[in-house]
């Protein structure tokens, strides 16, 4: 928002003297009173009041403290060699231009004049030098850019494209002096315009790099917040002797991190590639009227198709340009499908409070939509529309589905998923006999990560067809189960009354619903109670269960309940007498016969006892 002010600010302050100008110039070539000079000097005015306007704009933008300093952090070597040269360039060529236009104006343009060939010359030359000082690889505003990147195609075609760059309006200088006046001056306007283009596309790029830049910091320093806040809150858990927050279950489930670097990376090259394509199609707009080499394409065809245009149905040619024309689609559609998502993933993080599963069905809708859009595109521009290929279709269609239905089935179960969304991104689902967290969504099918760190792929049909329990679709409310078993004899009131002392006094339990505490049962060795109750969300499951079962321990301890274990009494049925023999082994020196045998200690030695046990009467 600041930079878009400031550049409001910087248009505004560009204004003065050319609306002057071309106030002045309206005046003159409107007024009754005017003769043929006067006109044309009003409209030789008005011509080069918006070049000097878009002058003192550039001007401006690289003034010190301005936006390109401030804003798009350009280097002060670069923004002083484009202030030294836009004082000498305007003070030039605004001159210059008005008596080019004002002689053209004049005259009859097919007619060469003097003074406006040589203006016209002159300006021609005033560019060439403007751009030579201005992109010199050496010591021009690329040089640092070069140097970083020597291995890229700048720095390996700089002979190519600077003498290029300089030599075109010397080239046009020339063609003016053999008196191809109309064609020089033709061709010269398209070559400031696209000098213009070019710089508006990288104020253009500048701009959207700077929101990027700013988003990711304000991204960052939420995620550093939050994080700042979670530790806090842990030392306040640490200070309160309350055991540190885990995960709900075995392991922990977390809202996926957001890698602001990827973001960064795959959007900056969706906005390079939208500015090259807008490159393109820009010079395509200048210059195809006057290069009829570029419409060459569209006179070779290749076949034809039968469509209905105005009513009648007659023969449409696809020709060369029309393939060129797909393969641009194509290539525009891998770009944006590849790196679209991670843009729209930064809106929707600096925008709303979307989850990560909500996000990740953005994306991914994004990206099936730009696909089958891309394809849209390309078969219509071939000629294939919906009724010429419906019954191939549906041919095809029968096929698939014999042939690869279960395929077909997983896709479609696919789109219902990330339509209807019964399961996203980050959710903890049970299929089966798998718990676990979801970690992706794809065509095919879906990723669950369980506890143990595996990954188990589901195809997407058994989402869909099968049971499945979602443990935060809807409601992260949950419910602990504690079983206690006592010795029989105890206290029961006075258990189950400490159950719900302890369910009481845990700060995580929910009051509503509230804990339902009950005796379950006679056990084989205990008296069976049970508390039940309920959490607002998974993260706190472990954490509260070992805080349950340390209280309930301390409750039953103070109170003189025990906890029971299993008992078991063992009756032995024999004819004859048993003879069950206790010895005590005198402890000394071990032997080399016997080297395990534990040592008896001294003075400890007792005669042997033997014991007869009559066996109990048989049942």
């Amino acid at each position: 928002r600041h930079t878009l002010n400031a550049f409001g600010l910087t248009l505004l302050a560009a204004l003065p003297l050319p609306l002057l100008l071309l106030l002045l110039g309206r005046e003159l070539a409107n007024s009754i009173e005017a003769t043929a000079f006067t006109r044309a000097l009003g409209r030789g005015l008005i011509q080069v009041s918006a070049g000097l306007y878009f002058l003192r704009v550039f001007h401006f933008l690289c003034l010190s403290g301005g936006v390109a300093d401030r804003h798009f952090r350009w280097s002060s070597g670069v923004l002083t060699v484009i202030r030294r040269n836009l004082r000498w360039f305007t003070g030039f060529i605004i001159p210059v231009g008005l008596v080019t236009s004002t002689m053209y104006y004049l005259n009859d343009p097919s007619q060469p004049n003097g003074l406006g060939r040589l203006a016209l010359i002159a300006a021609m030359i005033a560019v060439a030098v403007f751009f030579g000082r201005l992109l010199d690889p050496r010591q021009g505003v690329l040089k640092g850019v070069l140097a970083e990147h020597p291995e890229g195609w700048p720095n390996r075609l700089r002979n190519l494209w600077f003498p290029a760059i300089v030599g075109a309006p010397i080239a046009l200088a020339v063609l003016t002096l053999l008196g191809y006046l109309y064609t020089a001056g033709t061709l010269f306007q398209a070559l400031v315009e696209t000098a213009w283009m070019a710089l508006a596309l990288v104020v253009l790029q500048q701009t959207i790099l700077r929101w990027l830049i700013l988003t990711r910091r304000r991204l960052a320093l939420q995620a550093a917040l939050d994080r700042q806040a979670a530790r806090r809150a842990q030392a306040q858990a640490d200070k309160s002797d309350t055991p540190p927050k885990e995960s709900p279950l075995p392991v922990g489930v977390e809202e996926p991190e957001v890698d602001l670097a990827s973001l960064d990376e795959h959007t900056r090259k969706l906005v390079n590639a939208l500015i090259a394509f807008a490159s393109v199609l820009g010079a395509w707009w200048i210059w195809s009227d006057m290069l009829p080499a570029f419409r060459l394409l569209e006179q070779i065809p290749l076949w034809h198709y039968t469509g209905v245009v105005e009513g009648t149905e007659q023969l449409i040619p696809v020709s060369a340009a029309d393939i060129g024309l797909v393969l641009v689609i194509i290539f525009i559609a891998v770009v944006a499908a590849k790196n679209l998502p991670a843009l729209i993933e930064i809106v929707l993080l600096q925008a709303t409070s979307a989850t990560a599963g909500t996000r990740y069905a953005a994306k991914t809708l994004v990206s099936y939509g730009i696909t089958a859009a891309a394809f849209l595109m390309a078969f219509g521009t071939l000629g294939l529309s919906w009724s010429q290929v419906q019954w191939l279709v549906a041919a095809l269609g029968v096929g698939i589905g014999f042939g690869l239905q279960e395929i077909v089935a997983n896709f479609i179960s696919g789109l219902i998923i990330l339509f209807e969304r019964p399961v996203r991104v980050g959710d903890i689902v049970t299929i089966g006999d798998t718990t676990g967290v979801v970690t992706n969504i794809q065509i095919r099918a879906t990723t669950v990560r369980n506890w143990d760190r595996q990954e188990l792929v589901v195809p997407n049909k058994e989402f869909i067809t099968g049971r499945l329990l979602n443990w935060t679709l809807t409601d992260q409310i949950n419910r602990i189960v504690v079983n206690v078993g006592i010795e029989y004899g105890s206290n029961t009131d006075l258990a189950l009354k400490l159950l719900a002392e302890v369910a009481d006094e845990n700060p995580r339990v929910l009051k509503d619903p509230p804990p339902i505490i009950s005796f379950e049962g006679f056990g084989d060795n205990a008296l069976m109670v049970v508390l039940r109750c309920y959490l607002e969300s998974l993260e706190y499951r472990l954490s509260v269960t070992s805080e349950l079962h340390r209280a309930i321990d301390k409750a039953f301890a103070a109170h003189g309940i025990a906890i029971a274990f299993p008992q078991r009494d063992i009756h032995l049925t024999a004819r004859e007498p048993i003879d069950i023999r206790l010895q005590r082994q005198p402890r000394g020196p071990r032997s080399a016969a016997d080297p395990d045998r534990p040592r008896q200690p001294p003075g400890d030695e007792g005669p042997e006892r033997v014991e007869r046990l009559r066996p109990s009467p048989a049942p």
